[in-house]
């Protein structure tokens, strides 16, 4: 039933677009009497009913006799809207009394509470954007940074989609023309010429797999940067994440096991942000609490994807800070800290352990001063590279995609051993629509109402 209220084209929804509580929040409407119902409560010069699409009215909202506020009601008509159906978007104060009464006004006259992500649910139904579009709309509202809007607003423009279905074109055109040679089969003929058949199943591999391996850059470019401030006790570490976030978030003391337990703090860097996560330093103590302290240290290490490895003394030989035996692809910086006190660590050891033998030279900074700290910026910068992303290229960031293209170029790993082998046509066939069906889930062509609900259910309401 749930599911087929969601799709029932007959309602018309409701709900606030815009937070309350500020000067002003916008209610929208959409559905067949959107129109209609908004005109039961507006008092204006004309009614709405005769109103043109795209055009803005003032007026008051009126409860009988009494007047509730004074809107701009903006129409929209089917099918030149956001969801493709007659809406109407009203601009009221932002009371929260005023938002309340507007939308208990026009539910009592029929409209029904939209459910989270409804309005663009039904813009997806409505041919008005495809999935991945959808998906793209939750993606800007929930950018906090220029990366994770600019591979947002790429994917929401269409960009991805566009280079999906000109995959799945390819691929639906190689299937008729094999379909027909199973058509044909008693005959023994060819339409497919094998050759050429291979060397496009292979660019449309050598794509999907460029797709798929764009995600990890994707994925840290949505979520961030996660940076974790490492090294043994009173070697600058909370110092420095209070120099980085601009305010005192870590308490600094001269007392060797002071920070106990991780502090984080987030900064955008050119775009991008990069969540730090102070540390305790690592020691051998007896002391409970600091254990516990040094084991969420170490968890923070395996989870960062940049490690900050802070020394005062320049000397860096492998003391439990860094897991020597890791063999995952974190970024590991040396940094030479207090550089204000100690002006001279030219002779120390800076001896790396085996994990960090092709990291760069050790960057000597002052959290206090600030001395090198805009090579370390600049260090941190360069760990990932949003070029690409801000040049309107597509990259990948949603795991749902990630998944569909993995699963997509294993059948098209599989329709190439195929051919390799010669083995019948309507294997390589099977194969090959299975590319299609795995593309055709991303854009929204081959769905289920469960994956909908999932996609939808994390939306707000008034979206």
């Amino acid at each position: 039933m749930q599911a087929e209220r969601i799709f029932g084209a007959d309602d018309t929804i409701v709900a606030p677009a815009t937070p309350t509580g500020g000067a002003i929040c916008i209610i929208r409407l959409s559905g067949p009497r959107a129109i209609e119902l908004c005109d039961g409560i507006f008092d204006g010069r004309s009614t709405l009913a005769n109103a043109a699409t795209a055009t803005v009215h003032y007026g008051n909202i009126v409860d009988g006799d009494e007047a509730i506020d004074d809107v701009l009601i903006a129409v929209f008509r089917a099918p030149h809207s956001y969801t493709g159906e007659d809406s109407v978007e009203i601009s009221a104060h932002g009371s929260s009394y005023v938002v309340g009464r507007i939308l208990s006004l026009l539910v009592s006259h029929g409209a029904r509470a939209a459910e989270a992500g409804e309005f663009t649910r039904r813009a997806f139904m409505n041919s008005r954007m495809d999935l991945s579009q959808a998906e793209a709309v939750a993606d800007i509202i929930a950018s906090d940074s220029r990366a994770s809007h600019a591979i947002a607003a790429t994917q929401m423009r269409g960009g991805y989609s566009e280079e999906l279905r000109a995959l799945r074109d390819e691929l639906l055109h190689i299937t008729s023309l094999l379909e027909l040679e199973l058509d044909f089969s008693e005959e023994d003929v060819e339409f497919a010429d094998r050759a050429e058949l291979l060397g496009l199943l292979r660019r449309i591999r050598d794509k999907v797999s460029a797709l798929a391996d764009s995600f990890e850059a994707g994925n840290v470019m949505k979520q961030g940067v996660t940076v974790a401030i490492a090294g043994r006790p009173n070697v600058g570490k909370s110092t420095l994440l209070n120099r980085l976030s601009g305010e005192e978030r870590a308490m600094v003391s001269d007392i060797a096991g002071t920070t106990r337990d991780t502090v984080e703090a987030e900064i955008n860097i050119d775009g991008l942000i990069y969540r730090f996560i102070d540390t305790a330093g690592i020691r051998h103590t007896d002391d409970r609490l600091e254990q516990m302290g040094i084991r969420r240290t170490e968890q923070a290490l395996r989870k960062a994807r940049v490690v900050l490895w802070l020394s005062d003394d320049g000397v860096f030989a492998d003391d439990g800070i860094i897991d020597s035996g890791s063999d995952d692809d974190r970024k590991i910086y040396r940094i030479i800290t207090k550089s204000d006190l100690n002006s001279d660590t030219s002779g120390a050891d800076t001896t790396s352990s085996p994990s960090t033998t092709d990291s760069p030279a050790p960057i000597r900074i002052s959290a206090k001063t600030g001395e090198g700290m805009d090579m370390l910026i600049a260090a941190l910068r360069s760990t990932v590279d949003t070029d690409a992303a801000y040049n309107g290229n597509v990259i990948v960031s949603n795991q749902r995609h990630y998944d569909a293209l993995c699963h997509a170029r294993e059948a098209l790993d599989s329709a190439l051993t195929a051919m390799n082998a010669q083995l019948p046509t309507d294997l390589l066939s099977e194969d090959i629509r299975q590319v299609m069906h795995h593309l055709g889930t991303i854009t929204g062509e081959i769905t289920s109402d469960d994956i909908l609900k999932s996609i939808f259910s994390n939306f707000c309401i008034g979206k």
